[in-house]
């Protein structure tokens, strides 16, 4: 494993959520270089589920940069809660495809914990597809990913990158509570 490579996804990945904060464009490329870059590092601890969630982020970064260029970064979306039976249907799909694509993990490759790993995947797209649209209980994913991420990359000797999910996990609960008090209907 390659203890640089794993700081510069992380100071990227960093760099990148606090751009997106400060609504700044600049989020969008500094995401998809870190993203690029924990690519390889997943791979080369086989975190393969972990390295297909990189693609899925560097594709909704690109679309994330169009939007951005297109309105330049003009208006927000409200906040708004999903309706119950919408996000029920997306946290079973989250848990089939999760099962699924850890038993593929499971069967050919020789992955590292195939269905943790998935359930980080899958969950993963939930909560980034549910923020794209400002939705209040993509808090929700973004706690489940990072309980189960901090572990699973601690274990997999990613020390840097389980103290950044810790910290994507307290910035998940803080978010949670923010946005509860910008919800509207």
């Amino acid at each position: 494993m390659n203890t640089g490579l794993e700081i510069a996804a992380n100071v990227f990945n960093a760099a990148s959520i606090l751009l997106a904060a400060r609504n700044s464009f600049h989020t969008w490329w500094v995401g998809i270089i870190g993203c690029l870059l924990f690519g390889f590092v997943f791979f080369s601890t086989q975190l393969y589920a972990d390295v297909t969630l990189q693609a899925f982020f560097i594709a909704t970064s690109i679309i994330g940069w169009r939007k951005w260029r297109r309105c330049n970064a003009g208006t927000d979306l409200p906040v708004r809660r999903t309706r119950p039976m919408p996000f029920a249907g997306m946290l079973a799909a989250g848990a089939a495809v999760a099962a699924g694509y850890g038993w593929l993990l499971h069967r050919f490759t020789n992955a590292y914990a195939p269905f943790l790993d998935s359930v980080v995947l899958a969950f993963s797209v939930i909560g980034q597809l549910l923020l794209m649209q400002r939705r209040y209980e993509s808090w929700w994913c973004w706690l489940l990913v990072n309980t189960i991420a901090v572990p699973l990359y601690f274990t997999r000797g990613l020390t840097v990158t389980a103290i950044l999910y810790a910290a994507f996990w307290v910035n998940a609960l803080v978010a949670l509570f923010r946005w509860r008090k910008l919800i509207t209907k």
